[in-house]
This record gives C-alpha cells, sequence and structure tokens, in this order.
C-alpha cells in the first residue's frame, strides 16, 4: 500500500478559514485530521492572514472547535505587522490603526502608540481586516497616507470564505485605499509573501515542512515563494477551474478534497495516474474520457494545462467526464 501524502514531512502550516473552519465552524473531519497528526507526533502550525484575532485568542476558537492547539502553534498577520513595525519605526512611534481590536492590541504591545486621526501625525498606517471598519477610518488613513505616513497592509485577501459564499476581506478595503491614493501598500506582511511559512518552519526546526491552504493567490503562492511543498484543499475559495488556470508561482505540489487528503497516497499533480480515465492531448485541445475519482481527473487535467492547453480547449468524452465538467463549471 501506498504510503500517506503527509508521511516524509515534519511539519504541517495549516491555512485556517476555508481550511479548517468556516467563520466559526469546524470543516468536517478537520479537528480529527490533526488530531491524528498530533498522535503520529507530526508538528502542526497555524497561520493566518486574518488579523482580527490574537494568537490566544485564535488558539482558544481552535480549542472550542475540537482542533488541538496552542498559542505558540498560531503565526498572525496581525501580529508579524506589529513586529514589523517595531522595527522600522522608533519606540512609541505613533500608528494608526484601520482594523480591529486584535491589530490595534499587537500595535500597543509592540511599543507603539495608537493614534485615531490623521491630525495626530501617525509615522505609520497599518491596515488589516476588521468587521466594523468603516468610511471615517478609511478617510483618516488616506489622509495619514498622503501627508506621508508608511502604508502597511497586514494581507491582501480580496475575499474570506464563509459558508454563504466568499464575503469582502482585507483586500477589498485595501482597494479602497488604493482607489482613493491611486498607489499600493508600502508593504504587505502575510501570505503571499512567505514570512509566516518560514517562522513557522524555523520555530519548529523543522527540515521539510508541507504547507496546507484553500487560497491559490495567498496560501499556495506563498508556499511556492517560501520553497515549500503545499496542499490545496478544495473546501474554500479557490475552485477546480482555478487550479486548472494557475500560474506556475500559484501552482500546489498536491491536491485533495479536504483534509483527509493528508492521510491517503498522495500523488503530486501531474504525476502518471489514470485512475479509469484517459486523456488525450491534440495540440492545443485535450479531451477527458472515462470514469472514475474526480481528483485524479483533476491532476490528470492539470498536467495538460499547466503545459499549454487552455482551459477552454478541454473537451468532455464520457458522461463521466461531462459530469466534472459541469459540477466545474468548465
Amino acid at each position: 500500500m501506498s504510503e500517506s501524502l503527509v508521511a516524509g514531512y515534519d511539519l504541517v502550516v495549516f491555512d485556517l478559514d476555508g481550511v479548517v473552519y468556516l467563520t466559526d465552524e469546524p470543516i468536517a473531519g478537520a479537528p480529527e485530521a490533526i488530531g491524528r497528526l498530533r498522535s503520529s507526533g507530526t508538528a502542526v502550525a497555524y497561520a493566518t492572514n486574518n488579523a482580527s484575532r490574537r494568537a490566544p485568542d485564535v488558539a482558544a476558537a481552535l480549542r472550542g472547535m475540537g482542533v488541538p492547539a496552542e498559542p505558540s502553534e498560531v503565526l498572525t498577520s496581525a501580529g508579524a505587522a506589529a513586529s514589523l513595525l517595531a522595527e522600522k519605526l522608533p519606540a512609541g512611534a505613533p500608528v494608526l490603526v484601520v482594523g480591529a481590536d486584535a491589530l490595534r492590541a499587537e500595535v500597543s504591545d509592540a511599543g507603539l502608540t495608537l493614534v485615531g486621526t490623521a491630525e495626530d501625525k501617525p509615522a505609520a498606517v497599518v491596515q488589516g481586516y476588521g468587521p466594523e471598519v468603516g468610511w471615517r477610518i478609511l478617510a483618516e488613513a488616506a489622509l495619514a497616507v498622503r501627508a506621508g505616513a508608511l502604508w502597511v497592509a497586514t494581507n491582501t485577501d480580496r475575499t474570506l470564505p464563509s459558508p454563504r459564499g466568499p464575503l469582502p476581506g482585507n483586500g477589498s478595503l485595501v482597494a479602497v485605499l488604493r482607489t482613493a491614493l491611486d498607489r499600493d501598500p508600502d508593504l504587505v506582511v502575510g501570505k503571499p509573501e512567505p514570512a509566516l511559512f518560514t517562522t513557522a518552519a524555523s520555530l519548529s526546526h523543522a527540515k521539510r515542512p508541507l504547507a496546507v491552504g484553500d487560497r491559490l493567490d495567498t496560501d499556495i503562492q506563498g508556499a511556492v515563494t517560501a520553497g515549500m511543498d503545499s496542499l490545496l484543499v478544495l473546501t474554500g475559495v479557490s475552485t477546480p477551474a482555478d487550479l486548472l488556470a494557475a500560474t506556475p508561482d500559484r501552482r500546489p505540489t498536491y491536491v485533495g478534497a479536504d483534509l483527509s487528503a493528508l492521510f491517503e497516497p498522495g500523488p503530486p499533480i501531474g504525476a502518471a495516474e489514470v485512475g479509469g480515465w484517459t486523456l488525450t492531448r491534440d495540440g492545443d485541445s485535450a479531451t477527458l474520457a472515462g470514469s472514475g475519482e474526480p481528483l485524479a481527473a483533476l491532476r490528470l487535467l492539470c498536467s495538460v494545462t499547466w503545459n499549454g492547453v487552455p482551459t477552454a480547449s478541454l473537451r468532455p468524452a464520457s458522461d463521466a467526464a461531462r459530469d466534472l465538467f459541469k459540477t466545474w463549471t468548465l
């Protein structure tokens, strides 16, 4: 029997929303999968772009869902942003926070002074996700940045997953300022920047870490940038159609339906796996026939779309293939 996908990795770094839970509800099987990893002695870490909670609060919320977690295992973009500002600014420097109380607390604990308006002449504006962020604080931030304040974004996720579908994320709020200022943030701290992944690996002294995420544009791109293998799970934002169209900097090593994939044989995407499917390439088009596990078909299709065949040139040639194409909106 083939060994499991996770065999050989000494650390698994999990994204949270869309991988372990949706909003505050655990994804089916996620607590059991992470508990099984711990039982086997594999180290785990949690790396989240969501800046609305501090590490102890995230760990407590995870434990409340039945997911084993300690604050020391949680890395947040809020904590990373505050650390970065503390390195760049003098102690006590004024900082305008656009975001949740967790980000304000991280900035304060980093030895910086919280201010509320552009008239306070902040040295920096730090922007993270907060459900109560509104026009007034965005206006103050725009004035402060235009006056010369350093503009730091914790992350630029356009959306965040929810049981009702994708909702506006911090990237959407950053886009408000980007439009008003006609410029990008000076610095983006969270994924796809590699710092959360590389810090997790360093803290665990990991030699071969695996990153697990649901977003190609943050989790997977961040893993690629960090030089880590990665697993895309289809429980959150990115879809099979997104995966087929992924650019080289956003291509995971593996794809799985959910976290149970960690314990199944895990052929890399593009491996010579058939599983009942037949894929025939003819120049710039390819035809899928046969039947079998959907993920086996997805891996096979990636092997051609990642090598020159446009997604629009994929063709189904069996009932099972047509059903998959319909499900994946190809």
